[in-house]
């Protein structure tokens, strides 16, 4: 299909971060956009301000003549009525990760893959570039606070793009640069096990254009398809603290900011500031920065542009950062994103409680890493556990917040609604809160930090 001959295009779920994305690229090049979501958030209200078409009810009659293009996300469930409409009257359909490749195919894409990082890395990435003499377009899975934007169209040959594993979506890719920052298991519900999970994103490396180069986590289970790459003519650099290709070393804490000093056979630096905590978005500073030299970024730049990194919304964001209280909020959903994110608040706050707030995300998940949860959870100094928040599935009879909490060694640990969140954490003494969590969560963001605010003036 030749995208540039698309008059009229239907997004179904446009509010997501990535089909938000997309549907601006189609909106700045020309395109009618039209599209539905089940609720209405800030990012849509934006995209019906850029002159967007959207609307909120599962009803055909909103469905415009002369669509050109349907893109859906998987996260639809199977019995939508307008998804159907189009099916069955022979519309072009596409799932968003399909056209998302069609796109990149034309440039020279790098592609940030991973079951966590996938968003900071790209994000900083995108960053990078632009700031080291490299105009690239962007599709990222977070707005980013340096771009005010999930996407953003570069006049260079190369796109950055969020490779997503969810339903194997990131196979549509075939990336120059392709960057794999973890490998966990996760999306069981579509993957069965982990070893499906892990052979997925061999399959993924697989597709690295001839020429291309792999930069991979030190310690990646990657051994033979590294092997693969390098008999083909392709490369594959290791990146770490205190290990890899590209090692990151001296990581420490100072003046409130991420220091740390990075090296290669080709770079040597001692001093990076990252504003962003956490020895997990060293690492993903580290890819950013070997994604970004292997695209002919300047070096001399480098630098300056990780200090300039102002991070991404909901990724350790700060919501209220005073003397008296601080309040952050984080995308964390999977055990490990837990443990990295709740460990950078401890690090950043060694001598305060750290209250913090998770909604778990799907019950398949939930019963599959209860354990795992209630590990990362633990480190918390208390912890306010709200209900599965179901997205795409139908409720697992025996599973609840309940099964995580039962686990949980910390005696400090309430189970509430979301009725009743900002009764419960009125009783709270707060001096450092988290929320997490990936699904409607951050409708409380805006509430707590009035309640946080209101709390410490009077």
């Amino acid at each position: 299909m030749e995208f540039n001959a698309i008059k009229k295009i239907y997004f179904i779920g446009i509010g997501g971060i990535g089909m938000s994305a997309l549907a601006r690229y189609f909106h700045l090049h020309g395109a009618e956009v039209h599209g539905y979501d089940r609720t209405e958030t800030d990012l849509t209200r934006v995209l019906a301000a850029e002159g967007m078409h959207l609307h909120y009810e599962d009803d055909v009659t909103f469905i415009p003549e002369n669509v050109d293009l349907v893109v859906f996300t998987p996260a639809v469930p199977k019995d939508h009525a307008e998804l159907n409409w189009f099916l069955e009257r022979g519309y072009p359909v596409k799932k968003r990760a399909e056209v998302l490749g069609i796109i990149s195919r034309a440039k020279r894409c790098i592609a940030i893959a991973g079951t966590h990082g996938k968003t900071t890395t790209s994000t900083m990435t995108s960053h990078l570039l632009r700031a080291c003499g490299i105009d690239a377009t962007a599709f990222v899975g977070g707005i980013s606070l340096n771009l005010g934007s999930n996407f953003v169209e570069g006049a260079s040959d190369w796109v950055v793009v969020e490779a997503d594993e969810y339903d194997r979506s990131f196979l549509h890719l075939h990336p120059e640069i392709a960057v794999l920052n973890s490998i966990d298991a996760d999306h069981l519900d579509i993957y069965g096990t982990e070893e499906a999970v892990v052979e997925s994103y061999k399959q993924f490396v697989r597709q690295i254009k001839p020429g291309g180069i792999l930069l991979y986590r030190h310690g990646l289970p990657l051994e033979d398809v590294v092997a693969e790459l390098k008999a083909t003519g392709r490369e594959a650099l290791s990146f770490g603290i205190e290990e890899g290709d590209y090692e990151a070393f001296n990581v420490h804490v100072a003046d409130g900011q991420m220091a740390f000093g990075l090296r290669s056979t080709i770079f040597d630096w001692s001093d990076f500031r990252l504003n962003y905590p956490g020895k997990h978005n060293v690492l993903n500073a580290t890819a950013a920065i070997a994604a970004t030299l292997s695209a002919g970024g300047f070096s001399e730049l480098l630098a300056i542009a990780v200090a300039g990194f102002q991070g991404v919304k909901r990724r350790f964001e700060y919501i209220v950062r005073t003397p008296e209280v601080v309040y952050i909020d984080d995308y964390a959903h999977h055990p490990a994103e837990l443990e990295a994110v709740i460990g950078a608040a401890k690090m950043m706050y060694p001598d305060r409680k750290i209250t913090g707030i998770f909604q778990p995300h799907l019950y398949t998940r939930t019963r599959d890493f209860a354990e795992a949860f209630a590990a990362a959870l633990d480190m918390l100094d208390e912890c306010i556990l709200l209900d599965i928040y179901p997205a795409r599935e139908q409720p697992i009879p025996g599973v609840t917040s309940a099964m995580i909490a039962d686990l949980m060694k910390n005696p400090n640990v309430n189970l509430t609604t979301k009725n009743d969140l900002l009764k419960v954490l009125k009783t709270k003494d707060i001096e450092v809160l988290m929320t997490m969590g990936a699904g409607d969560i951050d409708t409380f963001i805006e509430p707590i930090k009035t309640q946080l605010t209101a709390s410490t003036k009077s």
